[in-house]
């Protein structure tokens, strides 16, 4: 076991170990998305008010829009050789990465708990077992794979992608003898807060990646190429979510009482029975199980992140290891059994939730690695609260709630609608005044702060451990 468990965790991943090429990106992100809880995010656009005409255009412009912001921190995944969230040490400090990884782990948390929800259904019709024995034997295979790392990862991506590609093929096919799709699109009405609430929909889907997208570009030769990198990144994730977002789209709009609230039982029926019914459980539980080994994955490098800025610690033992993904799937399977029973209008309340805190952390991190770092960190300090970029920085978290709080009046959600929704028809515009509020407020406050910035001229995405904390340029 030891050449397929993962050794590697927050630590850089040294050039000897580095495999592979841009490629895997695409099949694991096309694989990460054609997956069953995509389905349910586009079903929530026409649910919440759009037709399906409107609702794939908007669809297709958040998922590229959001798919951009994502692939560019897949981008910085070979460069540094290290898990996306420590980087943001280099904007916030060794210690202040702690109030963005917080709300990370929250994010993969519940998304974990969402996965689990209809990945136990499916599970529980498999094995005759039940939703709630479903959602735990999903759960406890989640660990385990998680437990195991990157390669395992990489292979059931590649293989997900392949799987669930075949079946939403078919799937499509039978949706569409049942449903003429000239009249499902024949409604082309616009109505601007329903087409932006699609819009924000898979945005903040795609959006949701970035946290943790790097973690599996990481081990890509340091030489791969950027470019490759962030289109093979967005090509895989964009196919894939508008894909999963398009039938959902078209399914709820064709038979809206069948399909809500019964999203799993539906893409089966609509399948067949027999055999075809139990491959199609399969490769529902198959889909929901690649994304949440990413989550689980995610959330246990976030973690490691957060304890380690204040122990110092860079490597984690196997036993260590093991803890921290317990923890995580632990606290996902609770909060699964807890909501499985309002599933529908939580997740689409929580995907936008979400949204409010990770725009602004992604504009802070992809300014700061382009615009001001220049694709540069200083890899030792990234450990040291005593180092370059200090244990607090306080200009950045300002900038960080500043961005959280610039979004309060455009947002809208079931428990908080601010007071510019209405004057803009009820339309949600919050995630682009998140992206664009903190990327200028953070460029005009880091500019000038020449102390945290690596030397041009050093090797790539790494300083030497020696390198004096004020030799910024």
């Amino acid at each position: 076991m030891a050449g397929v468990v993962e050794r590697r965790s927050i630590d850089v991943v040294p050039d000897d170990e580095r495999h592979g090429s841009a490629v895997s990106q695409f099949t694991l992100w096309l694989g990460a998305n054609l997956q069953v809880t995509a389905v349910v995010t586009g079903a929530l656009a026409v649910v919440f008010g759009a037709n399906a005409c409107w609702s794939l255009i908007g669809l297709l412009l958040g998922n590229l829009a959001g798919g951009a912001v994502m692939a560019l921190h897949s981008a910085q995944g070979p460069r540094l050789g290290l898990p996306q969230m420590i980087t943001s040490r280099a904007q916030f400090g060794v210690r202040g990465a702690v109030v963005p990884l917080a709300l990370v782990i929250v994010m993969y948390i519940g998304f974990f708990a969402s996965g689990s929800v209809l990945a136990g259904q499916a599970v529980g019709e498999l094995t005759h077992l039940g939703e709630t024995p479903g959602i735990i034997v999903f759960a406890a295979v989640t660990a385990l794979a998680a437990a195991v790392g990157y390669r395992l990862i990489h292979t059931l991506g590649k293989i997900a992608g392949l799987v669930c590609a075949l079946a939403f093929v078919y799937l499509g096919i039978r949706l569409l003898q049942r449903a003429d799709l000239g009249t499902l699109l024949a409604d082309h009405r616009f109505a601007l807060p329903a087409f932006l609430l699609a819009v924000s929909l898979s945005a903040s889907w795609q959006l949701a990646f970035g946290p943790y997208v790097a973690d599996y570009s990481r081990y890509l030769p340091r030489h791969t190429s950027a470019r490759a990198t962030f289109w093979w990144t967005l090509s895989g994730s964009v196919l894939g979510s508008q894909w999963s977002m398009t039938f959902g789209a078209l399914a709820a709009a064709a038979a809206p009482a069948a399909f809500v609230g019964h999203e799993v039982g539906y893409l089966v029926g609509l399948g067949g029975t027999g055999l075809i019914a139990s491959f199609l459980y399969f490769v529902i539980a198959l889909g929901k199980l690649t994304i949440n080994i990413l989550n689980t994955y995610g959330g246990f490098m976030s973690l490691v992140t957060s304890v380690s800025g204040f122990r110092g610690q860079r490597t984690l033992s196997p036993r260590g290891r093991s803890a921290y993904i317990a923890g995580i799937m632990l606290a996902g399977t609770a909060v699964a059994l807890l909501g499985k029973d309002s599933f529908l209008t939580s997740f689409k309340d929580f995907l936008l939730f979400l949204l409010t805190f990770f725009t602004p952390w992604s504009a802070i991190n992809l300014v700061d690695y382009y615009l001001i770092s220049k694709e540069r960190y200083d890899v030792p300090a990234l450990s040291d609260p005593a180092g370059r970029y200090g244990a607090w920085n306080a200009k950045a978290l300002a900038v960080y709630a500043l961005g959280v709080l610039a979004q309060l009046p455009f947002l809208a959600t079931a428990f908080y609608t601010g007071p510019l929704v209405a004057p803009l028809g009820g339309a949600d515009v919050s995630w682009l005044v998140g992206l664009a509020v903190p990327a200028v407020l953070y460029w005009l406050t880091a500019r000038r702060d020449t102390a945290r910035v690596a030397r041009p001229g050093v090797p790539d995405g790494e300083l030497g451990a020696n390198a004096p904390a004020g030799s910024g340029g």
